[in-house]
Order: structure tokens, then sequence, then C-alpha cells
């Protein structure tokens, strides 16, 4: 609540009487618990928004919104091997549950791999993960070109489908295809999107 110095009848009082602007012919624009006051041609009251939504500004003014359009991001790191030993062929290189629910974002900007020690030779380090038993990819799945230690800018880029994973469903990841040099160790991968 504002509070202001107020002169009446030639004494200095502190006081509110519910009008941000205490002179002579002014009227109270606040009438109701929780409103605001806003300026477009004029003063307005702003009533309280509902019980879910945020104050945010549309074409220039104040307005409640849904808070849903507040997104909050989030990144998953997660190690699949140690940072020594070769990665080879198979299932089950880490399983784990996700701790909150989110919505990925798109193609490498949602799913990434990184290796501590590039593969080589020829070929990539191709790794699949799946949630509850399901892959998140169609056609192209996480690649890491051979000499390179990250996913991102790879020949192919990853074709996720499933990109909603929620609270509490179980992830794993797989390596499918290693380089031909087979050296590539310290595989992390990446989720990145919003919280759901």
């Amino acid at each position: 609540m504002l509070y202001g110095l107020q002169k009446i009848n030639g004494e200095v009082k502190l006081g509110f009487n519910g009008d941000l602007y205490p002179t002579a012919g002014a009227t109270s624009v606040m009438t109701t618990t929780g409103d605001l006051v806003r300026f477009d041609s004029q003063r307005e009251r702003y009533g309280i928004g509902a019980t879910g939504t945020v104050l945010t500004v549309v074409a220039g003014l104040p307005a409640w919104a849904n808070a849903g359009h507040v997104t909050q991001s989030r990144a998953l790191e997660v190690a699949c091997s140690d940072e020594i030993t070769p990665i080879t062929v198979a299932d089950n290189l880490i399983k784990f549950r996700m701790p909150f629910g989110l919505e990925l974002n798109d193609g490498e900007d949602g799913v990434r791999g990184s290796l501590s020690t590039a593969g080589g030779t020829s070929g990539t380090t191709t790794m699949d993960i799946t949630m509850n038993g399901a892959s998140i990819f169609t056609t192209n799945l996480l690649t890491i070109d051979d000499g390179d230690t990250t996913s991102v800018g790879a020949t192919t880029e990853p074709n996720v489908t499933t990109t909603t994973l929620t609270d509490n469903s179980e992830i794993i990841v797989n390596c499918d295809v290693i380089s031909g040099s087979g050296a590539e160790a310290g595989l992390k991968i990446q989720l990145i999107g919003t919280l759901i």
C-alpha cells in the first residue's frame, strides 16, 4: 500500500486515500483489494488478475496473462560413461528417471551428446535415447561425427519426435554404433527444454 505526505487543512499528515495523486478533484481509482492503476489516456482501475495469471505487457499496457507463457528453461546433463574407458556398443549405458517434466527444444537444441575423447578413423558415434522403452527419435538418432567431441553440427541432426519427457519417466541411453577407431570416451547427453 502506498503512503505519502498530504497537506490537509494546513497540517501535513501521512496517509493514503486510495488515490495515487491526491490533488483537488481527483477521484479514487482503486476499489477492490488487489486493484492496480494503469495509464493509457487517463488513469484507470485495473482489477486483480485471476489465480494462475501473471502481469505482463501487451500492446504497451499492463495485462494479465496465463502463467503458462512464463517458461522456465532447463538443461539436464547425464554422464553415460567414465572419462577414460572407451565406450562400446551396448544397451543401458545409463538408466535414470526424469526429475521433472521437460518439453524438449527442436533438434540439436533439445538433445545433444558430447565426448571427452573423440572417435576416429571413420563413421560416427551413434546413440539412442528411450523413454519408458520407446525411442524418442524416429529416423535419425543422436550422432557425433568421427574426430568431433560434440553432436552439435553433426552431419545428421537428430530427429526427435517424442519431445515431451514426463516426470519420473525412465530414460535409457544406448550406444548403437562406434567409430572405426573405437577410441571415444567420456560420453554425456544433454536434454534441453522447458519445464512442464
